[in-house]
């Protein structure tokens, strides 16, 4: 654990950006335990809003958006413009376009859907700077409902198309993962137009080189993991993904200032989720090794030059990438290495339900 130098400041930080963020991991054992018990479902939301979208659907639509649990294409996730499985806004009503983002906005928090919405507008801003009105199009964005949304067997929500891949998976009352979770922008500032200036993943990167910037030669010297940034985010789309390395400078190496920079930087992507979900994630980072988590940063530190981060910890690890299209092109992903498409989760669902099949 963290040594009491440390252990109260950051537990503080954790708890102060927690309540600035105003809405929104670990591998240790209690990670996927509830925090609490909570007296009333916590994901009611999300299931009232997959029902009533299912509900919505005819039964060709249930066909292109239902999946059984199980089936292979819950683990088929991509960021890229591409043909895709399951029911794609262009699809659907008015009613079942809104009832699938109501889905969506039952799973982030306030600031994550604003993101969400901002990612898939920025295709009609590619269609402006000329690119095909076929290739980019904000109605190609696919909803897929794995299993049957339930309060006691495991199912899952995805929400994916051109820079966006949101997988849920819900595991009884309480227990949910949120992870791959990649949020995109191309381009990522606006540089001409109507929406000229607009960022949309603006904080992930400016804090970033915040804390990089404050880094002495000294520390530098351990977070930069090469001159050169990657040319996108390293684990790509991989079904599964382990810890890499070099992991660069941990936090314990970190002045306290310093320390409060990445704690709100991990906040901006733990604040993409609903709060329940980022304020469980907030306690397991608190109360497991949070010393072990460590920044890694490559390629130049000038904005507007090529460059790459992570973030990384025992559970899970955060990737930023900046380098196509003249560094105006981020990638960034959330994920866990135990926890992605509820692997952990699911494990322990099915010891307990083998467990109670035994009496």
């Amino acid at each position: 654990m963290i040594g009491s130098r440390w252990q109260l400041p950051l537990i503080l930080l954790l708890t102060c950006a927690a309540a600035l963020a105003g809405s929104a991991g670990s591998r240790g054992q209690t990670d996927t335990e509830p925090v609490a018990a909570a007296p009333e479902y916590e994901f009611a939301d999300m299931l009232t809003a997959a029902d009533a979208f299912l509900a919505s659907l005819s039964a060709a639509q249930r066909s292109k958006a239902l999946f059984a649990f199980g089936d292979a294409e819950r683990l088929n996730w991509h960021f890229v413009p591409r043909a895709r499985r399951g029911l794609p806004l262009k699809e659907m009503s008015a009613q079942q376009r809104e009832l699938a983002r109501g889905i969506l906005q039952a799973g982030l928090s306030r600031p994550g859907y604003l993101k969400a919405s901002t990612i898939i507008d920025l295709e009609l801003v590619l269609r402006e700077m000329g690119e095909s009105p076929t290739f980019r199009d904000p109605e190609l964005y696919y909803f897929s409902i794995f299993g049957t949304p339930s309060r006691t067997t495991p199912w899952g929500f995805r929400a994916e198309g051109h820079h966006l891949s949101l997988n849920f998976t819900l595991v009884r009352d309480t227990l949910i993962a949120t992870a791959p979770a990649f949020f995109g922008a191309n381009p990522a500032e606006v540089r001409r137009g109507a929406r000229r200036g607009l960022r949309a993943l603006a904080d992930e990167e400016d804090i970033a080189r915040e804390l990089v910037l404050s880094l002495d030669e000294r520390q530098r010297a351990r977070a930069l993991i090469s001159a050169d940034a990657p040319r996108d985010i390293v684990t790509g789309n991989a079904a599964r993904v382990e810890p890499l390395s070099p992991i660069g400078i941990r936090v314990t190496e970190l002045r306290p200032a310093q320390a409060a920079i990445l704690v709100r930087l991990l906040d901006v992507y733990l604040g993409r989720m609903a709060e329940p979900v980022a304020a469980r994630r907030r306690a397991a980072l608190e109360r497991t090794d949070f010393d072990k988590v460590a920044f890694a940063w490559a390629g130049s530190t000038r904005r507007g030059e090529p460059h790459y981060y992570r973030i990384q910890g025992p559970s899970f690890l955060v990737e930023f990438d900046n380098t196509q299209n003249g560094a105006n092109h981020i990638h960034s992903v959330w994920r866990d290495f135990d926890r992605d498409f509820g692997r952990d989760l699911l494990r322990e669902h099915y010891r307990s339900v083998g467990h109670s099949h035994g009496h």
